[in-house]
């Protein structure tokens, strides 16, 4: 869907296009810097709202026979704080997403720029899948697993409410992320950049990639949590195929 830029900032983004190297790592600080006001005041509307969240997020483990406990004095100041970071991003995904865009598209002919919009609504919609994934299925199966095991050695169910929240950000965010795989197949293969026979053939060393970051982004040591990662990875990798096969072109420069 084409989408109508200013000419000012079409102007800007052709200079963006010859700028050097220290130049576009201060684009990037800009960009950075941004997306992080944005976190700050999505934080502030999701600090009004953190005892809500709280019990929202504690729905699993309570579910679960669970039962979450302060071992700190500061710990449930710090829980809400990092519960609302994480809000925050949700929140404000949308502008993420198109921070994100806004910085690489000047490497793009002018003609593959109209993605834009494209870009920025199917990305922010897969990340919130991601989160709707990882607060029903991935998080409430984690926690039901690590809970079993310890029931299975006779182990007392006191959780840290630290850890417990720790384990609930590195899901959330990390499934937010890997759900993003579709989004920049689509935009690597419009642009034609890949194609679906590239992917299918290098399909044995995406898998290799897909559990090597998942052992890196999971937050615990054990394999089904392990797998709760490379396996969306994997099934959003072969997504992407389908999305190339179907929406892919070879790259063209403009007249």
């Amino acid at each position: 869907m084409p989408v109508e830029t200013d000419p000012v900032e079409e102007q800007q983004e052709e200079l963006h296009g010859q700028m050097s190297f220290l130049d576009h790592l201060e684009e990037l600080r800009q960009r950075i810097l941004r997306m992080l006001i944005a976190i700050a005041v999505g934080f502030a509307l999701c600090w009004t709202f953190a005892d809500q969240l709280f019990v929202f997020v504690s729905r699993p483990v309570l579910d679960a026979g669970g039962r979450l406990n302060m071992t700190k004095l500061t710990e449930g100041f710090n829980v809400e704080f990092k519960l609302s970071i994480v809000a925050a991003i949700y929140v404000m995904a949308p502008y993420l997403m198109s921070q994100v865009w806004l910085f690489i598209s000047p490497g793009l002919y002018k003609h593959e720029r109209r993605y834009a919009l494209p870009f920025v609504v199917f990305s922010t919609l897969l990340f919130y899948i991601g989160g709707v994934f990882g607060y029903y299925i991935a998080f409430p199966y984690a926690v039901q697993f690590l809970l079993d095991w310890g029931r299975n050695m006779n182990l007392a169910t006191l959780i840290s409410a630290s850890e417990f929240f720790d384990l609930f950000m590195w899901i959330m965010v990390g499934l937010g992320i890997v759900f993003e795989i579709p989004a920049l197949i689509f935009v690597l293969s419009r642009i034609g950049l890949v194609t679906a026979g590239f992917l299918l053939k290098n399909i044995k060393y995406a898998v290799l990639i897909c559990f090597v970051v998942a052992a890196i982004i999971t937050p615990t040591t054990d394999v089904p949590t392990m797998m709760l990662m490379a396996g969306p990875m994997i099934g959003l990798y072969l997504l992407g195929v389908a999305v190339a096969f179907f929406f892919g072109k070879k790259r063209t420069k403009e007249a």
